[in-house]
């Protein structure tokens, strides 16, 4: 049986507004089958296999069945995510004006719909922080500087305050000769690629911006077991009829931080992303992080993975050796990524006109593909974090209880007294 909504319960009307207040009280589980004595339940059985996300609901309403992922789960407004996310960078001791820089890239990564990026990540930027491998306030340094490439060092700030500065230098280039490269070591984990190609795309520019991952990897070569590559994401983007195609992508089947997701809502992932720590397939998220650690396959999975695990050898070599910043290795405790942004200012290469004319049959020649069954629209890259951001905007972001937690967990412990 599925899960159903008592009439009774007083959180019906929550549910149909889908929003829930974070500070709403504490959740337990509870059976699909049978509320009163799930273990006596002729379904026993499939109620312990539901993975937890779907077993819970308000303590003070124990005749209430509802998802989590519709009804449970803590939303907050942008204006929110980015106070939570302030506060928390400032009690750790992020320089005020560059908390606001990463609150903006954590917040505007849930708007998108890329929760593996948004706010989940401020425990382990806190941890990052206290460890030692960031280093809040680190001088954005240039160490080569020419008309249409520099090198930086980020010191090991904030990766989003180095991207945004190495965007700021590679706009002012590219504005100048037509095209800019900005290579940059040293700099920590940076956050959603898609954010920095996307924004200089509506500056107008063709953008290109990757990063390797030198240190411990979570990804194995094609044909290993083992974790030896980092997930080296790519972006691309170009401005496209009012907005941008953006292409974001890891290197690797999945990204890490969707693992932690799918782990943290008690959720299993798709075939042929992951191998537990004897290789076999596994869509346990848990197995990535067990010991002995599973690994992510190279993109193309199993049997096609040799072309992202080409991709990523290739990414190490231009983002990690050419940047100065390394290469995926065992014997480092950890790394830190090394940038490689590209910028091509667009109306040097051709009239804007004449580029928005090509763009826009371009969109017209895609859009007017035959639709496999089921297919309601042929979408292009970006367009659907376009449309979700402007959903989310207008109903919240939800935030898993599990992050959540950790979230209010990490704001004590620095003495933090959350006010979203």
């Amino acid at each position: 049986m599925g899960p159903r909504l008592d009439p009774r319960c007083p959180q019906r009307r929550l549910s149909r507004s889908r929003t829930i207040s974070p500070r709403h009280g504490p959740l337990r589980c509870v059976s699909t089958c049978s509320p009163a004595n799930p273990e006596n339940s002729p379904d026993r059985a499939l109620h312990r296999s539901h993975p937890p996300c779907y077993r819970i609901t308000p303590r003070n309403c124990p005749a209430c069945l509802v998802l989590l992922h519709d009804f449970i789960m803590p939303t907050f407004n942008a204006d929110q995510l980015l106070s939570i996310a302030v506060q928390v960078l400032e009690g750790a001791g992020v320089p005020p004006a560059d908390a606001a820089v990463v609150a903006a890239e954590l917040r505007d990564a849930n708007l998108v719909g890329h929760d593996s990026h948004g706010v989940m990540r401020l425990v382990q930027y806190v941890q990052m922080i206290d460890d030692g491998f960031v280093k809040p306030g680190g001088e954005f340094e240039v160490l080569r500087d020419a008309p249409a490439f520099a090198v930086a060092d980020a010191h090991f700030n904030l990766g989003q305050v180095a991207a945004t500065r190495a965007l700021e230098i590679a706009r002012e280039k590219a504005r100048a000769v037509g095209t800019a490269t900005v290579m940059v070591r040293n700099c920590n984990h940076v956050g959603r690629l898609g954010s920095y190609t996307h924004r200089a795309a509506l500056d107008g520019f063709a953008a290109q911006m990757a990063v390797n991952s030198p240190g411990p990897g979570g990804v194995a070569a094609f044909g290993g077991i083992d974790k030896k590559l980092g997930t080296s994401p790519i972006s691309m983007a170009v401005p496209a009829a009012g907005d941008a195609f953006v292409l974001d992508m890891t290197t690797s089947a999945t990204a890490e931080g969707k693992l932690r997701v799918a782990f943290q809502k008690g959720e299993r992932v798709a075939d042929g992303l992951i191998i537990d720590g004897e290789g076999n397939p596994s869509t346990d998220p848990g197995d990535f992080y067990k010991d002995p650690p599973g690994a992510i396959l190279p993109l193309g999975g199993p049997l096609l993975g040799h072309k992202g695990y080409g991709l990523s050898v290739m990414l190490d070599m231009f983002c990690g050796v050419l940047s100065g910043s390394g290469v995926a290795r065992d014997d480092l405790p950890r790394g830190a990524n090394g940038v490689w942004l590209t910028l091509l200012d667009i109306e040097q290469f051709l009239p804007k006109g004449e580029y928005d004319g090509w763009v826009a049959r371009y969109i017209e020649h895609i859009k007017s593909s035959r639709r496999m069954p089921g297919v309601d629209e042929i979408l292009l890259p970006g367009e659907i974090e376009q449309r979700r951001s402007k959903q989310r905007a207008l109903e919240g972001v939800p935030i898993p209880e599990e992050t959540w937690r950790q979230i209010r967990e990490t704001a004590e412990r620095l003495g933090v007294e959350l006010a979203p």
